[in-house]
């Protein structure tokens, strides 16, 4: 059941505004992308082509040696399209977090792994709750309730620059930390699932945030001859 709604206190009512105000204000990202990832004893390395654009639509190709693609990951329009060029497979299914967490150990809904990449958590649909908790080693943090999820994020509460968040719905929960220089964008984050579950690092090598990306770069075609599994 969704929590029930509580009276929210005013500095935690400005909170929210300046986190929504910080999302609203971000377009997309282009970069090169440095991605480490670690599930159980396997770990992956690799580098790609990280493209990201508001609200929910993102796309990933990792590069080989000589640079061209051999794994694509598009989510856009509420599906996940992934293509391994090296076996000629394909896999389609709905942009969900359980879906993400299976294929790129990122369990997170489409609109949230955008806000986790441009260093803007969104806040949740229908806040019930939100208020502002008091200092830990991190210093203090706003959390907000949604009707299916909880967001809690640790920010300057002058600017809105976000150094860590945490966000928690049904049976996933993420926890991320930046690296900032200073207040400014992103250059990458840490990203640890719940109790350990999956390990990601990923660096940012000259983003560059709201050129104006367009839609058609997230939308993926598999190739006519691939093997296509699709998930429900």
């Amino acid at each position: 059941m969704p929590p029930p709604r509580q009276a929210i206190p005013e500095e935690a009512r400005r909170a929210v505004a300046l986190l929504t105000e910080r999302w609203h204000e971000f377009s997309d990202l282009r970069t090169l992308a440095d991605l480490r990832l670690e599930r159980g004893d396997e770990i992956q390395q690799m580098t790609g082509v990280l493209l990201a654009r508001a609200p929910a639509s993102v796309r990933f190709e990792a590069l080989s040696p000589l640079g061209s693609p051999v794994l694509l990951v598009a989510i856009d329009d509420g599906r996940l399209t992934a293509y391994n060029a090296g076996t000629n497979e394909g896999l389609v299914g709905p942009a969900d977090a359980e879906t993400a967490g299976k294929l790129i150990g990122l369990p997170l809904d489409p609109d949230d792994l955008v806000g986790v990449l441009a260093g803007r958590p969104v806040p949740p649909k229908d806040i019930r709750a939100a208020e502002i908790l008091p200092a830990d080693d991190s210093g203090p943090s706003l959390e907000v309730h949604g009707a299916v999820n909880r967001l809690r994020v640790w920010m300057d509460f002058a600017t809105g620059a976000v150094h860590q968040a945490q966000i928690t719905g049904g049976r996933y929960e993420v926890r991320v930390s930046y690296t900032r220089d200073g207040n400014g964008p992103p250059l990458g984050f840490d990203l640890v699932v719940a109790q350990g579950q999956a390990v990601a690092s990923v660096r940012y090598r000259q983003p560059v945030f709201d050129a104006g990306l367009d839609a058609g770069a997230f939308h993926l075609t598999l190739p006519e001859r691939a093997k296509i599994e699709r998930l429900r």
